[in-house]
């Protein structure tokens, strides 16, 4: 007799279980973008994450911006670099990243910011991550 309560708890348990690997699951975010600010400039990044792979792709508008040096993401408005986006600054491209790191960006992308470098300014243009994609110029 106490088996089907036993098998019903066991069952509701799974259930809960999944439901909670679901919902985690359905909380990461492998399309971001930042809207992009500073020194009078603005431009905007889209950004495609690929976890299983270790692949973050990236599309900048940057219009007024000249004399880019690089790119990359800091965690915080002002934390260290997480990661570089590729060793020179490119509109578009790929580069290769750990899975881990692009677990972190996927489950708290506003932990994240977004780094412009020109010559004369490190970090001239930032911009706060966040998941969804922007509206290119």
């Amino acid at each position: 007799m106490h088996r089907k309560p036993l098998a019903l708890f066991a069952a509701l348990g799974a259930t809960l279980a999944l439901t909670a690997a679901f919902a985690s699951a359905s909380m990461m975010h492998p399309r971001l973008a930042a809207k992009l600010s500073g020194m009078g400039d603005h431009g905007s990044v889209n950004l495609t994450l690929t976890a299983t792979k270790g692949k973050i792709c990236w599309k900048f508008d940057l219009p007024m911006v000249s004399h880019i040096t690089s790119t990359s993401i800091h965690s915080g408005q002002s934390g260290a670099m997480l990661l570089e986006l590729g060793m020179h600054y490119t509109k578009s491209g790929c580069e290769k990243a750990s899975a881990m790191t692009l677990e972190h960006l996927e489950a708290k992308p506003k932990s994240y910011w977004v780094w412009v470098n020109t010559k004369g300014h490190p970090g001239d243009l930032r911009g706060q991550v966040y998941a969804g994609m922007t509206h290119m110029m």
